[in-house]
C-alpha cells in the first residue's frame, strides 16, 4: 500500500525523486478513476463504467475482470493499452486534502521513487518547489477540478435515471458463470425514451457526452477478454479455450481464472 507524506521542505529539501518507469503499482486495480476531460479518449480503447463512491456515481475506466488484476499492465509492467487513464501519471505524487482543508501536495515514499541519489529535486536552490514539481502539482489540480465536475455530471445523469446496474458475467474453467457486481452503465433504452425536457436537462447539465463516450466504450469489453486471454496464456498452468471466450452474448465473457 502506498504510504504518501506531504512535502514540506524541512522533509525533503535535501531528498530527490524520479519519474516512474514502470506501472507495476497499477496491477492490483481493476478499475481507475477516469475524468470527463479524458473521456473522449479513453473511451476509444478502455471500457468505461459508473461505479459508487461514497453514495456517488463517478465514471472509472474497467481494467479487469476480478479484483486485484489490471489486464492492461504486463508481467514486466508495461502498458499496453493505448490509453493511460490521468490518476496514474502523476505517480508517485497525489493531492491530500489536510486538516485545514487545504490541498496539499504528497509523495509515496515506499514508491522506490525517493531518495538521496535520484535526478529530480523537490526544491531549488532558493528553497522554493522545482519547477518539475509544480508542474506536477498543477496537472493534479486539473484532475481534482475535473473530477469534481466529472460528479456534477454523473449525478445529473442519476437524477433522470439514467444510470443503471451492470451486471457483466464471466465464466471460469469450471463453466461456472459468475457475475461481477458494483458496476453501472447508461441506460441506453431510458436515454432514448426521454421526453424533451428531460433531454434539454441532460443537456444544459453538460452530461450528453457522458452518456455517449460511456455507451460507445462499451464494445471493448471483448478487449478484456482478450487480454484475459493474453494474459492466461503466460501461464502454462491456465488453459484457454478461445471458442468459449468469444461464444456467448456481448456482456458474457468466459476465460479461465
Amino acid at each position: 500500500m502506498p504510504t504518501y507524506q506531504a512535502i514540506t521542505k524541512s522533509d525533503f529539501e535535501h531528498l530527490k525523486w524520479k519519474r516512474f518507469d514502470s506501472y507495476q503499482f497499477t496491477a492490483l486495480d481493476a478499475v481507475a478513476p477516469i475524468v470527463v476531460q479524458e473521456l473522449a479518449k479513453a473511451c476509444m480503447s478502455i471500457p468505461i463504467t459508473f461505479i459508487k463512491q461514497d453514495d456517488q456515481f463517478v465514471t472509472a475506466a474497467l481494467l479487469g475482470l476480478k479484483p486485484g488484476q489490471n489486464l492492461f499492465v504486463s508481467q514486466e509492467g508495461q502498458w499496453i493499452g493505448s490509453y493511460t487513464p490521468a490518476a496514474y501519471r502523476g505517480y508517485p505524487f497525489a493531492l491530500a486534502q489536510a486538516d485545514n482543508d487545504q490541498l496539499v501536495l504528497c509523495v509515496d515514499r515506499d514508491s522506490g521513487l525517493v531518495g538521496e541519489y535520484f535526478e529530480e529535486s523537490f526544491f531549488n536552490a532558493e528553497g522554493q518547489p522545482a519547477q518539475s514539481v509544480k508542474d506536477i502539482l498543477d496537472f493534479l489540480q486539473q484532475v481534482r477540478t475535473n473530477r469534481l465536475l466529472t460528479l456534477r455530471l454523473c449525478a445529473a445523469l442519476d437524477a433522470e435515471g439514467l444510470i443503471q446496474p451492470w451486471p457483466i458475467k464471466v465464466r471460469g474453467k469450471d463453466d461456472q458463470e459468475q457475475t461481477i457486481e458494483g458496476l453501472y452503465r447508461v441506460d441506453e433504452a431510458k436515454f432514448n425514451a426521454l421526453d424533451a425536457d428531460a433531454l434539454h436537462r441532460v443537456h444544459q447539465s453538460g452530461a450528453l457526452p457522458v452518456v455517449y463516450c460511456q455507451l460507445l466504450s462499451m464494445q471493448h469489453i471483448q478487449t478484456l477478454g482478450k487480454l484475459a486471454e493474453a494474459h492466461a496464456q503466460l501461464q502454462p498452468t491456465e488453459e484457454v479455450d478461445i471458442d468459449r471466450l468469444f461464444g456467448e452474448q456481448d456482456d458474457t465473457l468466459k476465460f479461465n481464472f
